[in-house]
């Protein structure tokens, strides 16, 4: 158990938008460079373009297809190895995208008990109303979400030609957030070390 307990958070970050030209894994890469300079945590990118998720539910109570199982397995087993959780995302029509939104309903169990936090980008908002959109489906689903977000508002101005962001706020941003989703992650791994989660 104490080495469990000491061993870095395996923290997954998911892409969550699709869109041809898109933007978010400019900024994965620029969190993905936070969390890698920490002894705290380490991180695995699911890119649901490169993990794409079935769209197509089977009747409720049936089991899926086996080739719904095979494209699943690229993604479900990593979610389930994940201690915590950053979503990445942009703002669509003052929501989140739909793939970002299937990935998460495939899934159930695998939020359970476990911190989510959130990096967003948009326009004037910043993706904000997304992530609060984001809130209340992952609380349903046993999750529990981070205060503090980072929020890149009119991003295209923000970034330079090497995917670093110009204002200096934005990583001492990046590090309360993580240092929040650290302090959930292992308080509640050792919780759930103690006792099961009680669904």
């Amino acid at each position: 158990m104490g080495d469990q307990h000491n061993s870095p958070l395996r923290t997954a970050v998911i892409i969550g938008s699709t869109r041809d030209g898109r933007f978010g894994p400019v900024v994965a890469d620029w969190l993905l460079h936070h969390v890698e300079q920490r002894e705290d945590m380490t991180a695995d990118l699911v890119d649901l373009v490169e993990t794409p998720v079935p769209t197509v539910f089977p009747a409720f109570g049936q089991t899926p297809s086996a080739e719904v199982v095979e494209l699943l397995g690229a993604v479900t087993p990593r979610l389930a190895a994940a201690e915590a959780f950053v979503v990445v995302t942009p703002e669509y029509n003052h929501s989140f995208p739909a793939p970002l939104k299937n990935a998460i309903d495939w899934h159930n169990e695998q939020w359970h008990a476990k911190p989510v936090a959130f990096v967003s980008y948009g326009g004037l908002s910043g993706g904000l109303r997304a992530v609060e959109q984001l809130r209340v489906v992952l609380a349903e689903l046993h999750a529990v979400t981070i205060r503090n977000t980072v929020s890149f508002h009119n991003y295209g101005q923000v970034f330079d030609a090497d995917g670093t962001p110009s204002d200096p706020g934005c990583d001492v941003a990046a590090k309360s957030m993580l240092d929040q989703l650290t302090w959930w992650g292992q308080t509640l791994r050792a919780g759930k070390e103690a006792r099961p989660y009680a669904v």
